[in-house]
């Protein structure tokens, strides 16, 4: 006789039902632009290579640290002797030696500057770990837009084909009745068949940008929230270029690290004109032996024997053949060229911001354009399908306005997008970026 279903299962079939259901909801459910920067922050294999290498660069400092500090180290040996005489009579010794010796550097140039050169290229890890976030920022961000401007393209693309189907049909059946030459239903057919590969097109594009967006941030089916509409993108603050690129001098991760390298290139001239001092180190020691044997030891030696020793030791290059005086030239030529690289960084970091600030201003510009130019193309296929049905316009001229209004949506739905991610670029490349700053751009989102 089978088993009684048991009367809990249903409850239970129930509630997995509902999990599984919310599980779904919650993998398809759309995220806006810090929640996926967050999940890339703990997946992108660059960032944390970048992160990992920062967090060495800590330990590399406490190395450089440990030059100033003492240093002590134990030694001891164990020798065992044995003499054959001519009688054939062996005699032999043993001696047993332990020691602890210790030194405290009191003066030395060249160990001091390897520290202070420790402490820049700790400065310089952040200066790169701030890179390599502002890079991720960025990346995130143009991963999350394109997808968004891919789906608006497809949308577009959908749209137009759906309107010039409606076209087509419209012609066939004017054909039907005679109103219509055969030029009319050709020509929606070609415009028709156009469409569908603009559509296969665009679908295909989609896919490649939801591919990318997904290993990027290492969930699968990702699906971003849109641009809320009307979109008000706020301008540039501020609005003086000039203003943008003094920042930036002072803030931007290329030119923090060319400044410290161009102190650490000080501080290496500085450890080859320390090859010319003397050396001034605290010693100490303190040994114990033991030696046992034969008669051979005198009976002074034999036994256990205990030293300790504390001195100042000094030690001074006399004649090095010429090589401190020739290192100390070729360091200070190696600091000019980490003055130009500064230089350099300067420049190029100022011309970066400038070209990303008026590209942003120009964005702007450009969406203001377009969106007036949509309300024109939709007031112009208005008249155009008007004209049409009263015979002053033929399919061509509709079909042809239907085509200029879709691409006009479509670029500019991808004109905002490119706003706001140079707009982040534009404070990547003044060297302000924070992840604080996608909370600005997720308030442009619409609402879950």
């Amino acid at each position: 006789m089978p088993s009684p279903i048991p009367r809990f299962l249903p409850s239970r079939l129930c509630c997995a039902s509902l999990l599984a259901l919310l599980l779904a909801s919650g993998a398809v459910q759309a995220q806006n632009l810090d929640t996926l920067y967050q999940a890339a922050r703990a997946y992108d294999a660059s960032y944390l290579s970048a992160r990992s290498l920062a967090e060495s660069a800590t330990f590399r400092a406490a190395q450089a640290d440990a030059l100033r500090l003492p240093s002590a180290s134990l030694n001891g040996s164990v020798t065992a002797n044995e003499i054959n005489t001519v009688t054939g009579n062996g005699v032999g010794s043993r001696n047993v030696t332990l020691g602890v010796q210790g030194r405290h550097p009191l003066f030395n140039r060249s160990n001091a500057a390897s520290f202070d050169q420790a402490q820049r290229a700790l400065s310089v890890s952040q200066a790169d770990l701030e890179a390599a976030e502002q890079d991720l920022i960025v990346r995130v961000a143009q991963a999350y837009f394109d997808v968004l401007a891919a789906q608006d393209a497809l949308s577009a693309a959908q749209a137009f084909k759906k309107a010039v189907a409606e076209q087509l049909a419209s012609a066939k059946r004017n054909f039907e009745v005679g109103t219509a030459t055969i030029t009319d239903t050709r020509e929606s057919q070609a415009r028709f068949d156009l469409a569908t590969a603009r559509e296969l097109v665009a679908d295909n594009d989609l896919r490649t940008k939801r591919t990318v967006l997904d290993q990027l941030v290492g969930r699968n089916a990702v699906a971003p929230l849109g641009l809320a509409l009307p979109a008000n993108l706020p301008p540039v603050l501020p609005a003086d270029m000039d203003a943008w690129v003094t920042a930036a001098d002072g803030l931007h991760p290329t030119i923090r690290r060319a400044r410290l390298a161009q102190e650490v290139a000080r501080l290496e001239t500085d450890k080859a004109r320390a090859g010319a001092l003397p050396t001034v180190d605290l010693v100490g020691g303190l040994s114990s032996s033991n030696a046992s044997g034969s008669a051979t030891i005198p009976n002074n030696n034999r036994g256990t024997n205990t030293s300790a020793s504390v001195g100042v030791q000094l030690n001074m290059a006399l004649y090095t053949g010429g090589a401190v005086q020739n290192r100390i030239k070729e360091t200070v030529v190696l600091e000019e060229k980490a003055r130009q690289d500064l230089e350099a960084a300067r420049r190029g970091v100022g011309l970066g911001t400038r070209s990303a600030f008026l590209g942003v201003q120009s964005g702007l510009g450009q969406v203001k354009a377009l969106e007036a130019a949509e309300a024109s193309t939709r007031l112009a296929l208005e008249a155009t399908e008007l004209g049409y049905k009263v015979g002053v316009r033929v399919n061509l001229d509709v079909l042809n306005a239907q085509s200029q209004l879709f691409d006009t949506r479509r670029d500019l739905s991808k004109a905002r997008y490119d706003v706001i991610v140079n707009g982040l670029k534009l404070r990547q490349a003044s060297g302000q970026l924070q992840p604080q700053d996608l909370r600005a751009v997720d308030a442009l989102l619409a609402p879950r």
